[in-house]
């Protein structure tokens, strides 16, 4: 079978990159110098060249994202930034304005955000036929609608797996743009959602109050691998651009080892080359996270808000039984060191924190004891002495090579065969038989499988020649360095790559009116719809539209659910509808989607 599965790690800048590379990413995506949905996690051109360089030597891809809607007047920016990005040989471009594909661009492997609303089969379908390379599938799909979509399209179907969800369904949420300007769509999102809110019902009973009603859980779907790869999806993507560098190596090696025992038994392959040595233990809990949810990837399975807090609790650690004075006692053995990072909710559910000073046994002497009482869960939310061990290289990544050694009328030939199948050899002239054969053959091996800081390792030398040589350390590690650089150079030469273009051409787009939901900001947008058979037409929201009285968040949350609420999970008839507040004491009309659960949230008319 010669299908293979990618892992997708997040890179915010090159040394994240790097990391994500070594502790076993197949591919990296990093923001583009402008117009990134992550608009703090830009990188310069040549920041991003030296990324590709790097991975390419292990065949692991680079794509860069562009996935911001964009306006008339910085369309010809954005058109030579794709042109000096395919020059620095990026395997694929995340791009969410379909303006874009009207312009100029170099036939670089196009790939359509989740921020697209990837949902159908039919948009699905639409973006093949116009010559994306791959579409991001949007968060909120059930695995059934995955299978759904892989049986009516060939298309690279890539799903986030790990990391922070976006309550609102992807490239439709204009909470933050409607508060302040700030649109998500723009790479400026506010994250509104992350707020506190108060509910009450229409009568004005209160609900709940000062929560954070539309946090999420962080993505967690590493129980589900086997049944994503079944259901036709090629890429496993990790949530970040903005994440530091243990949370993304944690979580790669985490996902590298749990892939890679799926993939060996079901006779695949993973997308890049080289194996991984890590010099920790992976543990997702361990770095930032606000507990976890499959978002109900196999239908509805418990909560999958983080009504608490929007922060990162880490992992639990026990239960206060005791406290004396400047120290307190836990339930339980602990592994807390100096410097950890400890948090805990107050009394009035509030999440406060301290840092460990010292640890006797299960006595914990933290900087302050306010808030510490009996009964207290606490938890650690950084771990000192795990998050030291990627101060450095936190792993090796060495692409695996065979040595052989044979005689000719020239010489010694010294050749090497990696793991890909490229091969390259070099000579060494006039070889003299060894006096002592036992000991010149086991140094020959001892020597050859001595690569030292290349991307190679060697475990399999195999001596073909007539008779047994001696051959001087000065030559042999000549030899294996003029090796090491002609492999590497065919490595370059016969890379894998994927082909790219644009499909110019009057495939029926799936909707015929697009209102502002259709995202179309700039006039080669409406070029690019009209060609495509959509007859009308509304401006983006990020054109100034009013949007008093509409929908500016859709989401597959249900905070009734959450609360305990529902009148019956399935029910078909929506039940009454509930006013959100916010900090500020502005108030957004709440209307629930029953059978499919969910909600939409309205900007209160003025």
């Amino acid at each position: 079978m010669n299908r293979t599965v990618e892992l997708l790690a997040p890179a915010k800048d090159g040394p994240t990159a790097q990391a994500a590379i070594l502790c076993g990413a197949d591919a990296v995506y990093i923001g583009a110098p402008r117009f990134g949905a992550r608009e703090a996690a830009g990188n310069a051109v040549s920041t991003i060249r030296q990324v590709v360089e790097f991975a390419h030597e292990y065949y692991v891809r680079v794509y860069a994202a562009l996935n911001t809607l964009l306006r008339d007047e910085e369309l010809p920016a954005a058109e030579r930034m794709i042109h000096q990005l395919h020059e620095a040989a990026i395997d694929g471009l995340i791009i969410q304005d379909l303006g874009l594909l009207e312009l100029d661009l170099p036939p670089v492997p196009l790939i359509a955000s989740t921020q697209m609303h990837n949902a159908t089969p039919e948009k699905v379908q639409f973006l093949e036929q116009v010559g994306f390379s791959r579409v991001i599938l949007a968060r909120e799909l059930t695995l059934e609608q995955i299978r759904e979509i892989r049986s009516r399209t060939q298309i690279e179907l890539e799903c986030f797996i790990h990391g922070a969800l976006c309550v609102g369904v992807s490239g439709q949420c204009y909470l933050s743009y409607a508060l302040g300007g700030r649109s998500g769509n723009r790479g400026q999102c506010a994250q509104p959602c992350r707020r506190l809110y108060s509910l009450t019902d229409q009568a004005g009973n209160e609900i709940a109050r000062d929560r954070h009603l539309l946090s999420l859980k962080d993505l967690c779907l590493a129980d589900h691998l086997e049944e994503l790869i079944d259901a036709g999806v090629t890429s496993f993507k990790i949530e970040g651009r903005l994440k530091d560098l243990p949370y993304v190596a944690n979580t790669v090696g985490f996902y590298r080892r749990r892939l890679d025992g799926i993939l060996a038994a079901k006779g695949l392959r993973r997308s890049s080359s080289g194996a991984v040595h890590l010099g920790f233990e992976p543990n997702l809990k361990k770095t930032f996270n606000r507990g976890f949810t499959d978002y109900g990837l196999t239908g509805r399975s418990g909560s999958i808000a983080s009504m608490d807090t929007p922060k990162s609790l880490g992992e639990y650690v026990g239960i206060v039984a005791r406290v004396e004075g400047a120290c307190f006692l836990l339930d339980r053995d602990c592994d807390l060191h100096n410097a950890d990072g400890l948090c805990f909710f107050d009394a009035q559910r509030r999440l406060d924190g301290t840092i460990v000073n010292r640890v006797e046994g299960r006595k914990v002497y933290p900087q302050k004891m306010q808030g510490i009482h009996p009964g207290r869960e606490i938890y650690r939310n950084f771990d000192y002495a795990f998050c030291r061990k990627f101060d450095g290289r936190a792993a090796e990544r060495k692409i695996g090579l065979t040595m052989s050694l044979r005689d000719t009328s020239d010489g010694l030939i010294v050749s090497g065969n990696d793991e890909d199948g490229n091969r390259a050899e070099t000579t060494i002239p006039d070889p003299q038989p060894a006096e002592k054969k036992a000991a010149a053959r086991q140094t020959l091996v001892a020597q050859l499988t001595r690569l030292g800081n290349t991307i190679f390792e060697c475990s399999n030398v195999q001596l073909e020649t007539h008779d047994v040589y001696f051959v001087p350390a000065s030559r042999l590690n000549a030899a294996k360095r003029e090796l090491v650089e002609r492999l590497l150079l065919t490595r370059r030469e016969n890379r894998p790559r994927v082909a790219g273009g644009i499909q110019r051409n009057h495939a029926p787009y799936p909707e015929k009116h697009l209102t502002y939901l259709g995202n179309a900001l700039n006039e080669k947008a409406k070029v690019f719809y009209r060609r495509h058979g959509v007859e009308t037409i509304e401006p983006a929201a990020e054109t100034g539209v009013d949007l008093s009285g509409q929908v500016v968040m859709t989401t597959r949350l249900c905070v009734r659910r959450e609360l305990g609420l529902c009148n019956g999970h399935g029910a078909k008839t929506p039940g009454e509808s509930m006013i959100l507040i916010d900090e500020d004491g502005r108030r957004y009309p709440v209307r629930f989607r029953c059978g499919p659960c969910g909600m939409e949230i309205l900007l209160e008319k003025r």
